[in-house]
């Protein structure tokens, strides 16, 4: 099959006419045939190069132009000696078509003959040709049969550099940076492949630097924030170039851009496929010292480090992160659990790459993203190779019968888990081959697969997935070199790699070839994709030097059919990428890679956001703003308190907005609609809380300095203490018995979840969607210290602890899971605990009391129509509610006559139990007929019947009946589900 070309789509017409109108008023250089000075450069001819005709200013002119209708902020200046031009497009929307389509419209339109494409590696240096290979015919097609020659620079081939000098037709020129960075400085310390900067015979003395100099090419830099790194600029200038056109989607440094076409773009127009991500957690496994190290800190003293860990709170286990410094001891942070004994931070290393922590007593040395004390990495792994297999398949049953071939791709860190060798140099499968087949083999034999079964079933396993590898002179595999900061090293075999590879491009869209699933070493993060990768499956067995960004962008760009033909529909423009981590972390992750890669700063108004908005100035004459009067604008924004001082937006912008009340100085009223258009597009999927609307809560001095309030507080402000007795043998028959009844342990399990993504200029958005248990792990656990853990948490003795766990025969259930058996174990014997507590517990007032003046000490804020009422009858002037439940039985002694005041209890009131503080709801003075005073307390429940509660809030019920009791100033404790009950039972 041919892959084919849409000429005519609209966004990269625009870009390749962003940088054809930079040159308006050129005169054609078709009629040249001499470089610049009529040099003559070799004994067979003359060179023929590029010319500008027209002046700086002209291009100046042109540029802002380009500038305004693409509402970019205007160049202030251009640099006549180093024309230089950024074009940003996201990845998977046909960058390098638009800069070859450029290139024949450069030389259609002004006889420009001469073009360098410089790549800063190998595989973009082989998808480019395979790029210029596969759209030979359609270019030759739309530009009359244009002669052009294309070739890769081989310092072994110096006849093709006097070709590129001499001829008069196109040519372009692909040239890794490598290939000519040399060092400008000590030219001693040149590769001897270097020698582009070498004076050769062959060329009649000259280098074959200069005879590209002289034909002042046009500069192509593919990537250029890998290029133009160190010695990169140099290089670039010293080819001489007419003027250099920078095409990246993620450019460090921007010159004077004439296009863009952002993540954010691309994603809303439908540019590029639609991003959903499953990630895979394990969900109660805390038998082991769970460890993750996520980021270190040298920029103050003391150096730190943040690492997640399993951390005991309120009784339950939840993964936290924390910080931590040298000499911490991870058992005290842990809340004192014992699979964190002696692991006492060491040393904190922060070198960029290899940062890592150790402990004093313990072998594990902690690195970014490798983590220790989870389930088996094997087994998550194979729970990511099937569920990939599993949305393969699923995605086949549809569009297969659209003539849609559907790729997976796999990425691994170690070839040898793919591909190993056995003593005598014969390839076998590596751990991640043998699974993949394994589960391939299951998958397959789902009766919902029935129908492609009948398709594939005469395919044998193995030609269904292969990998791409460099290969060494033994033809044994290997894996590709990368930096500590993750960047590729290039090498022969890494070249023979990618020239397999690119070939395939096309034959792996084809149904006649019967492979499917793709497993590459990262060294394929850059400067390969193929259209039809629908999953990509990260399978890193520690940290990933690959980006996100990275991962993503081998399967953005849309699908084609079996014709070739470029497939737009939403509903099959899907890429499932597999994640070793959940969705909302792999979302963070994207946003925060895409904010540092290419500037775009999420929910972020900057300093000239607003320079392209086009105003008539004094002279009648329509112009671009311009930079000085986006910032008058950026520090208006922020005196109005619509953004903070880094331009991220406010409540008050948004709700500005939603109101139609955004303010602008008055000499900008004229453009006022853009200027909120502007802001409008960083204030998309914000939930917005009405400032105008926010309250603060007072206190009714009617109500609080009445004699009647004073009385009633009185009554309910003394606090009290307890004393317990209970029976011993009547605990451990109860806690048996419920031990029996409620304990219901299972395995540790992998949890699944899928989530679509969407990409706006408010940030990277997720729903939760997809949840299942796709593995539960039954293997032997080592089991710890039951007894101490629960003497400490319990406080009772060892001999009682025995007693129970054994009687309650339930102890076959700690095998399973040790620690969430130990907490469930722990909770069910405290609440029995509780109970009788509550049952044998008798409280005696103190002369200790909470103060009336402590309500004029609390500051509260609530919403209008969200969280509070106004009030008439209460302490406070507005009541702050937190539910349904609340609201209406505060709307209700609002408007009950028989209601003389009332209160919500602030959270400082408390009253003591053995099981923790309890806060009552409310305090209410009923006047009934005008002669009888009647004190309440009042707890709001969704229900009336105390047994219907949870067992530790009917016992805080209990000991608060108690409390109120023990005051002996007839005032009762009330639960009811609604107001007309509360009536109903009391009046």
């Amino acid at each position: 099959m041919k892959l084919k070309f849409n000429p005519n789509l609209k966004y990269q017409d625009e870009a390749v006419k962003s940088v054809i109108d930079l040159f308006e008023g050129q005169n054609s250089m078709l009629s040249y045939f001499t470089v610049s000075g009529q040099q003559t450069i070799n004994s067979t001819g003359q060179g023929v190069g590029n010319k500008i005709d027209i002046s700086a200013s002209d291009i100046l002119e042109n540029l802002r132009k380009v500038q305004k209708y693409h509402k970019i902020a205007p160049s202030e200046s251009l640099n006549e000696n180093h024309l230089d031009f950024n074009i940003e497009m996201e990845t998977g929307t046909g960058k390098t078509y638009v800069y070859l389509k450029t290139i024949f419209e450069l030389n259609k339109i002004y006889g420009f003959t001469k073009f360098i494409i410089v790549v800063p590696s190998v595989a973009i240096k082989e998808g480019v040709y395979k790029t210029i290979e596969i759209t030979k015919d359609h270019f030759k097609g739309l530009y009359d049969n244009v002669i052009y020659n294309s070739f890769v620079y081989d310092s072994s081939k110096l006849e093709q550099i006097r070709n590129f000098a001499t001829d008069s037709n196109i040519e372009i020129m692909i040239i890794n940076i490598d290939a000519f960075n040399k060092s400008f400085t000590d030219p001693s310390k040149e590769t001897k492949a270097n020698i582009i900067h070498r004076e050769n015979d062959r060329l009649s003395g000259y280098k074959p630097i200069e005879l590209i100099q002289e034909t002042n090419p046009i500069v192509i830099i593919d990537e250029p924030q890998s290029v133009m790194g160190g010695k990169g600029e140099k290089a670039v200038k010293s080819l001489n170039p007419l003027c250099t056109l920078r095409y990246s989607a993620t450019h460090k440094e921007i010159q004077n851009l004439i296009y863009k076409l952002d993540a954010v773009d691309a994603y809303e127009m439908n540019l590029v496929k639609q991003i959903e991500v499953a990630g895979f957690e394990s969900q109660d496994f805390h038998n082991k010292s769970y460890m993750k190290l996520i980021e270190t800190n040298n920029k103050k003293s003391p150096i730190t480090a943040k690492i997640e860990i399993d951390k005991l709170m309120n009784g339950s286990i939840k993964r936290k992160t924390v910080t931590v410094k040298q000499g911490d001891d991870l058992f005290d942070i842990s809340g004192r659990r014992d699979v964190y004994e002696n692991y006492i931070v060491d040393e904190i290393y922060c070198e960029e790459g290899n940062e890592y922590v150790s402990f004093t007593q313990k072998d594990e040395i902690l690195r970014i993203g490798k983590i220790f004390g989870d389930m088996d990495d094997l087994v998550i792994k194979r729970a990511q190779i099937r569920k990939t297999i599993e949305e393969h398949f699923d995605k086949e049953l549809s569009l297969n019968e659209k003539g849609i071939k559907v790729l997976s791709l796999f990425f691994i860190d170690k070839v040898a888990n793919y591909r190993q060798y056995d003593e005598d140099g014969n390839p076998i499968k590596g751990p991640y081959a043998k699974i993949f087949e394994e589960e391939y083999e299951k998958v397959i034999r789902k009766p919902k697969y029935n129908t492609l079964i009948e398709k594939i079933e005469h395919v044998p396993v193995e030609e269904v997935h292969n990998g791409y590898f460099s290969v060494d002179k033994k033809g044994k595999v290997k894996d590709s070199r990368e930096t500590k900061k993750g960047k590729l090293r290039a090498n022969k075999d890494d070249e023979s790699t990618f020239n397999l590879i690119m070939r395939d491009k096309e034959k792996l869209l084809s149904f006649d070839s019967n492979l499917k699933f793709i497993f590459s070493h990262s060294a394929l993060k850059e400067g390969w994709d193929n259209p039809n990768v629908f999953q990509i499956c990260t399978l890193n067995e520690t940290s990933s030097t690959m980006k996100k960004r990275q991962e993503i962008g081998r399967g953005l760009r849309l699908c084609v059919n079996q014709d070739g033909e470029r497939i737009k529909d939403n509903n099959i423009n899907i890429l499932t990428v597999m994640a070793n981590e959940s969705y909302s972390d792999f979302a963070k992750k994207l946003q925060s890679e895409m904010e540092n890669d290419t500037g775009i700063k999420f929910g972020t108004i900057k300093k000239t956001s607003f320079a392209h908005i086009i105003m008539e100035n004094k002279n009648g004459k329509k112009e671009a703003i311009g930079s000085q009067k986006s910032l008058e604008l950026f520090n208006h924004f922020k005196k109005m308190k619509y953004i903070n001082g880094k331009g991220k937006v406010q409540d008050t912008l948004k709700q500005a907005i939603t109101n139609n009340t955004v303010e602008v100085p008055e000499k900008y009223e004229s453009i006022k609609e853009d200027i909120v258009s502007v802001a409008k597009r960083q204030t998309k999927h914000y939930e917005i809380k009405n400032a105008s609307k926010k309250q603060k809560v007072k206190i009714n001095k009617q109500v609080f300095l009445s004699d009647d309030f004073k009385e009633f507080w009185d009554k309910i402000k003394h606090k009290t203490t307890y004393s317990v007795e209970f029976d011993t043998d009547e605990l451990i028959e109860k806690c048996c018995n419920a031990l029996k009844d409620e304990l219901n342990i299972k395995p540790p399990k992998l949890i699944y979840t899928k989530s679509g993504l969407t990409i706006d200029a408010s940030g990277v958005n997720y729903k939760e969607g997809t949840v299942k248990t796709v593995y539960s792990d039954e293997d032997e656990i080592a089991l710890p210290n039951i007894l101490k853990f629960l003497q400490n948490t319990t406080s009772l003795t060892r001999k009682t602890i025995i007693k129970i766990l054994v009687e309650s025969e339930t102890l076959d259930q700690f095998k399973k899971n040790p620690t969430e058996y130990m907490n469930e174990s722990s909770k069910i014997i405290k609440r029995v605990m509780s109970s009788l507590i509550v049952d044998g517990v008798k409280y005696s007032e103190l002369d200790d009391y909470y103060s009336q003046q402590l309500f004029e000490n609390e500051e509260l804020w609530g919403y209008l129509n969200k969280n509070i009422i106004k009030s008439h009858r209460s302490v406070y002037d507005h009541i702050i509610y937190d539910s349904e439940i609340e609201k209406n039985f505060a709307e209700r002694l609002e408007n009950d006559d028989e209601v003389e005041l009332y209160t919500k209890l602030p959270g400082w009131f408390k009253i003591t139990t053995p099981i923790g503080g309890y806060n009552p709801d409310w305090a209410i003075l009923f006047n009934k007929d005008g002669e009888r005073k009647m004190y309440f307390v009042v707890e709001t429940k969704g229900t009336k019947d105390i047994t219907q509660l949870r067992p530790s809030e009917q016992a805080k019920i209990k000991c608060g009946k108690k409390h109120f009791k023990a005051l002996g100033n007839d005032v009762e404790l009330e639960v009811t589900n609604s107001y007309e009950d509360l009536k109903s039972s009391i009046l």
